[in-house]
């Protein structure tokens, strides 16, 4: 048993995957987008990944605005993750992604990683970091 995180862009979707015990994740991919509504090609790259990685679950970025209200991005989002429901028959669970992207991108400036290639690894990288948020909250709520 595995679990899925995204990090849904309107070009890339960064994808990460938990360790089998649901304690660490890892980033593993970025899946490029031609175009936003185009989604054949994304869904069936997931579904190789789930299948690879006996995925049993997916934890979906949920991009608010910084007032808690949802925009544009979080309602694609949402339709989203109700394709990919319909598409895998596995749940998918919604994470507030605030500041993923900036926690993302402080992360490789430490690591020392240049400017130019931040731009290849934030969207996996965050997608990590919406990952790793879920399967803490997880761990604890399981140890009270």
């Amino acid at each position: 048993m595995r679990i899925m995180g995204l990090d849904l862009g309107s070009k890339t979707v960064g994808v990460a995957i938990s360790d089998p015990l649901l304690l660490t994740a890892q980033g593993i991919e970025i899946i490029r987008r031609k175009e936003e509504n185009k989604l054949r090609r994304t869904f069936a790259r997931l579904e190789e990944l789930i299948e690879e990685y006996e995925v049993t679950q997916i934890v979906l970025g949920l991009p608010k605005n910084m007032n808690d209200t949802l925009g544009n991005r979080a309602e694609l989002s949402m339709e989203f993750k109700d394709k990919l429901e319909r598409r895998t028959g596995l749940p998918v669970s919604m994470w507030d992604e605030r500041l993923t992207t900036v926690a993302a991108d402080k992360a490789m400036i430490e690591a020392g990683i240049r400017r130019e290639d931040r731009k290849e690894h934030v969207d996996k990288i965050a997608a990590v970091f919406i990952l790793q948020g879920y399967l803490d909250l997880r761990r604890n709520e399981q140890n009270k």
